[in-house]
């Protein structure tokens, strides 16, 4: 990997092996004002070994072998260890990055299997701007961790069994299939739902009767899977056309819902009642994990079957585990679902634990997901109160970025074809990446003005970035293929920007150890504004001569490279022209 914090890691580790006999400490390189790195051990190390932390740095710096990459090494104030890179250094890497498909970014040496489940619709409902975030934040998780090497599963864990499909199924039968309501499913099934939804909850007659319909459901009637099915066929197709509009990389093939583990689930519970681990409380089996107790301080159970004999969440949960465990070998579960979510999560994953299902070396994440808020700081709704429908949400977002996009200076003119694609890219890609710039588990205000801005940390900026790259070259009748350099270091913006780019693998892979995307945004965010004081302050085709431009062509096409990648693997588009 061509990123120098991993590189002077290594050294400083190597340094702290030579002096004191490998201790268990962190080189802790962090960048620093008051040079390109500085390392930070000496103190933490101090106390552990009882010496002052300057002598400490002292011994470091005399086993710290650094010529090679490093101009100056000086120790200042307690023991901090600065660190400034020599610019034949960070220029020879980036050379070598500028050669390299993958950035330098070598692939993990001991891959994990990676079970990351996301968006996670239900059927027969439209997904809604509160299932945005699921699913782009899932798929750029997803994307990184593959591009890192690790075995990655998708599993869009679709809401599609349960009382609600006894409801609908029981409601279309009532209707007619062909009828203008029945049709509905088809046009409109949001509409469809709530009127299900509002007989189940204001007529007890129709109630039992879908409760009755989900055990026709649950026992295999085939008239009623009949019905079922083709409820889950209509979410697929509409699944398509979202997860199409949106660039997500979910399939068919990547949908396990909760209807894929209803077999698993009486044994799930009987193996916990053997084992002693469930008991009976209040006629429900339950569990109750050490250590979660409610306001009144009684222990809070995790119910697993329920009086009436019915299963829930908790029990499909605690199946999935064990098939994901046993079946698929996961090292590693990333649950990317709401917030609100996360006592349940913890308490689930104490069941796993205690039942041996969940072993010590399967980690198990919740990666939690904020709420998308509105100008008033209150859930983004309708102003009827409704939440509100993901395609009318992209679709105005693609219309706000069509008139955004008529605002802002082209080199170019665009056909009409041409300006639509760009329009789609910028607006889908806006709204996107306004998501994934914040911290998973914030909240944000949802804001067309700030998110479809080319001002800013927006997505409109960063390809308008990856944009004005592009068109150096085609001004010059060149292709970013064709700037082999070498890359050479003369002006502190050069500098500054090959710097910055080397540090992709690092921002990679804290992104992906995380599960936190907008690790990634922030660097690219960092990224673009370098380049953008580069091409301020370093003129390319009218460099002062042919070296100096050679080299500037292959900073820009490795800058475009690491852009272009870096936006990809968060899902987002980059126009060829804007």
């Amino acid at each position: 990997m061509s990123d120098p914090q991993h590189v002077l890691a290594a050294r400083v580790q190597a340094a702290l092996g030579a002096a004191f006999g490998e201790p268990d400490a962190d080189p802790v390189i962090r960048p620093s004002q008051f040079a390109d790195f500085q390392a930070n051990v000496a103190l933490p190390l101090a106390k552990k070994l009882g010496r002052k932390p300057r002598d400490i740095a002292t011994a470091i710096v005399e086993h710290l072998d650094v010529a090679d990459m490093c101009e100056t090494v000086e120790i200042s104030g307690p023991g901090f260890i600065n660190l400034t890179l020599r610019n034949e250094w960070i220029a020879g890497r980036a050379q070598l990055m500028h050669g390299d498909e993958r950035l330098s970014v070598e692939p993990v040496a001991a891959p994990r299997t990676t079970i990351v489940e996301y968006s996670s619709p239900n059927v027969a409902k439209e997904m809604h701007v509160g299932h945005l975030r699921t699913t782009i934040v899932g798929d750029a998780i997803a994307r990184v961790l593959e591009f890192l090497g690790h075995h990655v599963v998708r599993d869009n864990h679709l809401g599609d069994w349960g009382t609600q499909y006894g409801m609908l199924i029981e409601h279309l039968l009532d209707v007619g299939e062909d009828s203008e309501e029945g049709l509905l499913l088809e046009t409109d099934p949001n509409a469809f739902y709530q009127t299900a939804r509002a007989r189940f909850d204001g007529d007890p007659a129709f109630t039992e009767r879908s409760r009755r319909r989900l055990v026709s459901l649950q026992s295999g009637d085939p008239e009623t899977m009949r019905h079922w099915e083709r409820l889950v066929d209509l979410s697929k197709v509409y699944l398509h056309m979202i997860y199409g509009r949106l660039g997500v990389t979910l399939t068919d093939d990547d949908i396990r819902g909760e209807s894929f583990y209803n077999d698993m689930l009486a044994d799930t519970a009987d193996q916990l009642s053997a084992d002693g681990i469930a008991v009976i409380s209040d006629g429900a089996l339950c569990v109750f994990p050490p250590g979660y107790a409610g306001r009144d301080g009684d222990p809070l159970p995790v119910i697993i079957r329920k009086s009436d004999g019915g299963y829930n969440y908790s029990t499909s949960d605690l199946a999935t585990i064990r098939y994901r465990v046993d079946k698929l070998t996961a090292d590693r579960m990333i649950y990317v679902v709401g917030s609100q979510q996360a006592l349940h999560f913890q308490m689930v994953f104490a069941v796993a634990r205690m039942a041996g299902w969940l072993p010590e070396h399967v980690a198990a994440e919740h990666a939690q997901i904020g709420n998308v808020l509105g100008a008033d700081g209150k859930i983004f709704r309708t102003r009827s109160g409704k939440s509100i429908k993901l395609t009318e949400l992209l679709d105005e977002a693609v219309e706000r970025a069509g008139a955004a996009f008529d605002d802002v200076p082209h080199d170019e003119a665009f056909d009409e074809v041409s300006r639509r694609e760009v329009v789609e890219a910028v607006g889908i890609g806006a709204v996107k990446y306004a998501d994934l710039s914040v911290a998973r588990d914030s909240e944000y205000i949802f804001d067309f003005d700030r998110m479809i801005s080319f001002r800013g940390n927006t997505g409109p900026y960063l390809q308008y970035a990856a944009a004005r790259i592009r068109s150096i070259f085609r001004r010059g009748g060149l292709t970013p293929e064709d700037a082999i350099g070498p890359i050479a270091i003369g002006h502190d913006a050069e500098r500054a920007l090959a710097l910055h780019v080397l540090g992709f693998g690092g921002a990679l892979e804290a992104a992906g150890d995380a599960a936190e995307p907008h690790r990634l945004c922030a660097y690219l965010f960092d990224l673009a504004s370098a380049y953008t004081t580069f091409y301020e302050n370093c003129p390319v085709l009218k460099a002062s001569d042919e070296e100096t431009k050679a080299s500037r062509l292959a900073l820009c096409a490795l800058t475009l490279h690491t852009l272009t990648k870096g936006l990809d693997l968060l899902g987002v588009t980059t126009p060829e022209r804007m």
